[in-house]
């Protein structure tokens, strides 16, 4: 395994950040604004004024949030950047996030965006696993208007632990936010329901994108989705209903089965079929690329067999998923019609096609 990439701390030797928050939740005509510290709850009503997310660990990383005025439903197509960053499956690794964006100039220590007119994409994934996913999920929050003043953008896909919160699949969730909903006098679905702003905020997000001739998806695109021949406006349209139905609600009422597969495990945000049997064949990637007018499908989701970004069918996928929860960070950066690997040091490798790329992973994925 490249040493490039592997950055693996301990755990059990980090310390815990006492705060968690804000949660912020519409009630009738106010807003009320949730915040934990230390094991107690402290309810306030908003003043109009940032929300503030702090840790106790690290005093140097708190920021502040203004609240958006309002939300709406993403656009999924885009002309191309002069660079994208993209990453996926931080599940609730701040620090990860946080060191990935100020090491490649993404963003500067105190939070602000420097990357100009480029363009982040958070490729998915964004729950579970890690234990600080309300900051992670307010600083995206706040860089999108951040970078729109500079002509950039910040990108949300949709993950399947992302579809997995907001349904009810918890198996993965840290028990932190259990204790913490507790302390809240609710219960944990509420903390990201269609009251709540970062709920809200979730559900604008999109399944697909489509910048310049990339697509970006969090799992992939299967055949069943292929044959539904649905532009990409339609179908994020039609997926987005489906955030709040877990796999096993939406099998048990009368979905109707052309319609399953924009949840199971064809879904958008669940295949695996680049890297698992059985795989998808050549003319399966063709049929995306030409259905949607793309050259490349970008992915997260099934971890990479050696754990570093890696182009695989030609060049026409690339996955992206390390493994970033088990200490292993990495990027790509899209510049200049290229595609290069990047560490948490800023380091840069450009990536190229090995034909020994296209070998079955032997470990699952998030």
């Amino acid at each position: 395994m490249s040493s490039l990439f592997k950055r693996i701390f301990s755990h059990n030797k980090k310390e815990k950040n006492k705060f968690d928050g804000p949660y912020v939740f519409h009630k009738n005509n106010s807003i009320e604004i949730y915040t934990i510290e230390a094991g107690k709850c402290t309810k306030n009503e908003y003043k109009n004024e940032p929300l503030q997310v702090r840790f106790s660990n690290h005093a140097d990383w708190n920021f502040s949030v203004p609240l958006k005025k309002q939300l709406s439903n993403e656009p999924c197509l885009w002309n191309d950047s002069e660079k994208i960053f993209v990453l996926s499956d931080i599940e609730g690794e701040f620090a990860a996030f946080r060191r990935l964006l100020i090491a490649n100039n993404v963003i500067d220590s105190n939070y602000q965006w420097i990357f100009g007119k480029g363009h982040l994409v958070v490729n998915g994934d964004l729950f579970d696993r890690g234990d600080e996913v309300t900051p992670l999920l307010w600083l995206i929050y706040k860089l999108e208007d951040e970078a729109k003043l500079h002509g950039g953008y910040v990108h949300t896909i949709i993950g399947n632990h992302d579809v997995m919160n907001l349904s009810g699949d918890l198996r993965f969730v840290d028990i932190k936010y259990f204790n913490h909903a507790r302390l809240m006098n609710m219960d944990y679905m509420q903390l990201f329901d269609k009251d709540s702003e970062l709920g809200r905020w979730l559900r604008t997000k999109n399944v697909m994108e489509k910048i310049g001739n990339r697509l970006f998806v969090h799992g992939g695109v299967s055949p069943l989705i292929n044959n539904m021949q649905l532009n990409i406006e339609i179908l994020n349209a039609k997926c987005r209903p489906f955030y709040d139905i877990s796999e096993n609600e939406g099998n048990e009422t009368n979905v109707p089965e052309y319609l399953q597969s924009l949840y199971n495990r064809q879904s958008l945000y669940w295949y695996r079929g680049y890297f698992y049997e059985p795989r998808a064949t050549m003319q399966d990637v063709d049929n995306t690329l030409t259905l949607y007018g793309c050259k490349q499908i970008i992915v997260g989701h099934t971890i990479v067999p050696d754990k570093n970004p890696a182009l695989y069918y030609t060049g026409k996928i690339l996955g992206i998923d390390v493994n970033q929860h088990q200490g292993i960070h990495a990027a790509i950066l899209i510049e200049n019609d290229n595609c290069f690997a990047m560490n948490d040091k800023g380091e840069k490798k450009l990536l190229v096609y090995q034909p020994a790329n296209e070998i079955t992973p032997t470990e699952t994925a998030g």
